[in-house]
């Protein structure tokens, strides 16, 4: 069982920036596929970014493409999302979760264990 922990959330302002971690314990990372979701109120689950376990491939949803950087540190067992030139559009809770494969996929059902997310809010 992964248990994964959403952190960095919160308020910022249009072009800010915010880095999210995402810290897993139960199991190592470095060993699967890890992805970075969102969900807006009232909308369905979307696909942000994904890493996969070697590192050696990224994958980015076309609307954070050029904004968002995913990344990960597996000496710290963290997966992390840095999000820049936020827009209000990007408004969302922020999960994190690990797929038990070294690929990376885009759709939800993929990913076994998820994480509680983090709100982040971009003001306008």
């Amino acid at each position: 069982q992964v248990h994964l922990v959403e952190s960095g959330g919160g308020l910022v302002q249009g072009g800010g920036s915010l880095r999210l971690s995402c810290a897993a314990s139960g199991g190592a990372l470095s060993t699967y596929a890890v992805g970075w979701f969102r969900q807006a109120p009232g909308l369905e689950r979307d696909f942000v970014a994904s890493i996969s376990w070697s590192d050696t491939s990224t994958d980015y949803a076309d609307f954070v493409k050029g904004r968002f950087t995913i990344s990960r540190d597996n000496a710290k067992n963290t997966v992390f999302l840095q999000m820049n030139s936020l827009k209000s559009e990007d408004t969302a809770v922020y999960y994190c979760a690990v797929r038990l494969g070294i690929t990376t996929r885009r759709s939800k059902k993929d990913y076994t264990y998820w994480g509680q997310g983090t709100q982040v809010t971009v003001s306008s």
